[in-house]
């Protein structure tokens, strides 16, 4: 029997791709199967992958919508290939952190408290009400007045309520928040100054401007605030919302503290600018609250129960505990509820996130936790033939969880589906039923593709990839010794159990353990602020996002454009300003955007480049002016390592900018263009031009997290050439990291565990790395010998 044609679509085909550093690429991914691709950070992966693949599937679904619809939806590019055949509905799993609004917690995200809501309105004692009454963004309201209803031909039916009750479990003390913001008064007011003198120290509110004057007509503005009745006082801190005249102006007065925390306190803390961020985390001094103990909910809800465990307590236990609890629930009328809460909870623990708690904030986890919970509501998914998009799915796992991570693709590829996967480690490689490894370098030098085929093919290839997949650092022949110590003492941030530790300085420290197992709270809840620390300088290069825009790159993002601007401003007699695509030089007609962005409602925006500047973002006038032979736009267009040749020596000698690009090239970043804008550039990219701002802080302590994340094998080599070089330049560095290179080259390492959550908060080695190995009694020595006896 002649096979179906149907059947003969196996591929997904593209030929052509051009987006961002693509040179027209052309590859054939098998359908139903695992490809993993692979290159150097900046080779053209996420562009392959996420910017063509996955963005194109999206596009072409959201056209299957009626316009109405497609007006409420993001409008996306196409993205700039010749052909794209045979793919399927993408579904991408990123590694985005969730945001990080106040009340939203891994129970919130994932659908759990909505059914553990549910459950407690069915079967809790006493009964207490709907699911409503047991939810913390539902305050209890009480009505009274006239109820009116709409009836036909346009009656009105009007019924007077008295006293009418509508449920909720907010705690009203926090509003649902679960913690209450104190204010420390002496980072707001200065006693011992009046108002002329500055004694508000809130940012913004300069002694001379309009944001004190109302106050200056209120209380005397001469009289040091500690001077001031108790009634001034009080008025000025605490009065009640009225008009007062400012020079003939009337302007609405309101108490300095209610005034701030509805401005500043009562924001997200990642939204705001950084000094008033700044001001905020040195002002509010959070606790838990006292009604509620930091549950978020009202008494009536934590009065009602299940076998004595209240909807709080649940939500408090590890996840793994709370899987257990809820099998110990035999009733027919909610075993689907049941069925479906133990589905949810057996994925965590499977994925490897059964440490977490469902009360914990989703903007705390860390982007390998997020991409791992954003997961977990595919995995029982009873769809088939969907491509599935992951980005370093790896990201944050301990060598001994990388194992479980492998077994979850795979099993999604055996369901039928096609699975893309950008990733680095060669634990993950090593699964793949097809590589696509890009390059051969980076930025210009990468976007072709060097190998398409299987591992062992990708073995002997040749490539960057290949020659590095079976590469090992060795253990060092000597290391350092500590001339210092930080002592941390009895540390219970979280899961740690009164950790007593001491961390060495004038090192490289290494602190590992698996996912869960203590590692961050350790270090950033108990070292990074202070809590151990000293007198030490501490610098922290974590990895929250840098907020980037397309007018925002790394000439900007460094500091970097401010010398340039001057250079030229200098050679040529001008403003700097007029070097600014951002200020007077700007292109008038696309605004220094060097694009024209077009509106068309619901169909896609149209990028076109602007036909004065010719994409070049700059007045013509600007463009004649130049330095060293350059204009400013031909600056901007060099890759870091061409512009520090060019501004270290010469006619356009600029030490100040030689310095930070100098910078730029020690992490690793001498392919990336002076102008590329922010949000073109990866996870891995981003993290590192973070990370070369900080390299001229007076720290004396660095603390990094993974800094690993995003880097190929062959990167990694560099990576651990530059800790080395802060080491030996007089910093102690601190490493919180999974990658067995990294912990084989550290002259100390700190191994918590034995598990995670309340399986792991102690401290399981601190050593050598040689003693490590030698011991082999914790899985992170266990997997580091397998390692370097590979």
């Amino acid at each position: 029997m002649a096979t179906p044609t149907a059947d003969s679509h196996d591929l997904i085909r593209v030929q052509g791709a051009r987006e961002n550093n693509l040179k027209d690429v052309n590859v054939e991914l098998p359908k139903r199967r695992l490809t993993v691709f692979t290159g150097v950070s900046g080779s053209g992966k996420s562009s392959l992958v996420f910017g063509t693949i996955a963005a194109e599937s999206q596009r072409l679904i959201n056209e299957t919508y009626s316009t109405f619809v497609q007006g409420f939806m993001p409008s996306l590019n196409r993205a700039d290939y010749d052909v794209l055949e045979g793919i399927t509905p993408a579904i991408v799993v990123d590694q985005e952190r969730m945001g990080a609004n106040a009340r939203s917690t891994v129970g919130t995200v994932t659908d759990a408290n909505a059914m553990l809501r549910v459950l407690f309105s069915r079967l809790g004692t006493p009964y207490i009400g709907p699911p409503t009454a047991f939810s913390f963004n539902v305050p209890t309201r009480k009505a009274s007045g006239v109820m009116s209803t709409e009836k036909a031909g346009g009656k009105v039916e009007k019924n007077v309520v008295r006293q009418a009750i509508y449920l909720g479990g907010m705690c009203a003390e926090c509003e649902g928040r679960g913690t209450i913001s104190d204010l420390d008064m002496s980072e707001i007011i200065d006693e011992s100054k009046s108002l002329v003198e500055g004694a508000i120290l809130v940012p913004g509110y300069t002694a001379d401007g309009w944001m004190v004057a109302p106050y200056k007509q209120v209380v005397p503005p001469d009289v040091p605030i500690k001077d001031l009745t108790e009634k001034q006082r009080n008025d000025l801190l605490y009065g009640e919302t009225r008009k007062v005249k400012v020079e003939k102006i009337n302007i609405t007065y309101e108490g300095l503290i209610p005034k701030i925390r509805k401005s500043m306190f009562s924001k997200d803390v990642d939204s705001l600018q950084p000094h008033i961020k700044a001001f905020v985390e040195r002002a509010a001094v959070f606790a838990a609250c006292p009604k509620c103990d930091g549950t978020r909910l009202n008494e009536s809800a934590r009065s009602s129960t299940i076998k004595g465990v209240n909807i709080a307590d649940v939500c408090a236990m590890q996840i793994n505990d709370a899987a257990d609890w809820i099998r110990t629930i035999d009733d027919r009328g909610v075993a689907p509820l049941v069925a479906n809460l133990l589905h949810l909870f057996d994925a965590f623990v499977e994925i490897g996130l059964g440490y977490l708690s469902l009360d914990r904030p989703s903007g705390s986890l860390s982007g390998g936790e997020a991409q791992r919970t954003k997961m977990i509501r595919h995995l029982g998914s009873a769809l088939t033939d969907v491509t599935y998009v992951f980005d370093e799915p790896t990201v944050g796992l301990h060598p001994h969880d990388i194992q479980r991570m492998n077994k979850l693709l795979l099993s999604l590829r055996d369901k039928g589906n096609t699975v893309l996967v950008v990733e680095h480690k060669p634990e993950t490689i090593a699964i793949a039923d097809h590589v696509v490894d890009l390059g051969p370098e980076a930025g210009t030098a990468g976007g072709s593709v060097c190998f398409e085929g299987t591992v062992a093919g990708l073995r002997s290839s040749g490539t960057m990839t290949g020659l590095h997949l079976d590469h090992r650092v060795r253990l060092k022949e000597a290391v350092r010794a500590a001339t210092g110590k930080i002592e941390i003492r009895g540390a219970n941030t979280h899961n740690l159990q009164d950790v007593d530790v001491d961390v060495p300085l004038g090192v490289l420290c290494v602190v590992t353990g698996v996912a869960g197992s203590g590692k961050s709270s350790l270090i950033h809840g108990s070292l990074a602020r202070g809590g151990g620390a000293g007198d030490a300088d501490v610098v922290v290069v974590d990895q929250s996002a840098i907020k980037g825009s397309r007018r925002s790159n790394p000439a900007t993002y460094t500091g970097l454009l401010e010398p340039i601007r001057k250079a030229f401003a200098k050679a040529n007699g001008v403003k700097p300003a007029l070097f600014s695509s951002n200020s007077e030089g700007a292109c008038e007609s696309c605004n220094g955007n060097g694009m024209i962005y077009t509106e068309l409602g619901f169909m896609e925006t149209v990028a076109t480049v602007c036909e004065d500047c010719g994409g070049k973002r700059f007045q013509a006038e600007v463009l004649e002016l130049r330095f060293g032979g350059l204009n400013i736009a031909e600056v901007l267009d060099l890759p870091v390592s061409e512009a520090h040749t060019f501004f270290a020596s010469g006619d356009a000698k600029t030490p100040a900018a030689a310095t930070i690009l100098a910078r730029l090239e020690d992490v690793g970043l001498g392919y990336v263009k002076l102008g590329q804008p922010l949000n073109t550039l990866s996870g891995g990219e981003r993290q590192r031009l973070k990370l070369a701002t900080h390299l001229s802080d007076k720290g004396g302590v660095y603390v990094l997290d993974e800094p690993t994340s995003g880097l190929h094998l062959a990167d990694v080599d560099n990576l651990l050439g530059l800790l080395d070089r802060l080491v030996d330049s007089g910093k102690s560095v601190i490493v919180i990291e999974h990658h067995q290179a990294v912990m084989a080259h550290a002259d100390w390492i700190i191994d918590l565990g034995p598990g995670a959550g309340h399986d792991g908060g102690k401290i399981v080695f601190e050593g050598t790395p040689a003693d490590l190995i030698a011991a082999k009694s914790t899985l992170t020595g266990e997997h580091l010998a397998e390692y370097v006896g590979g």
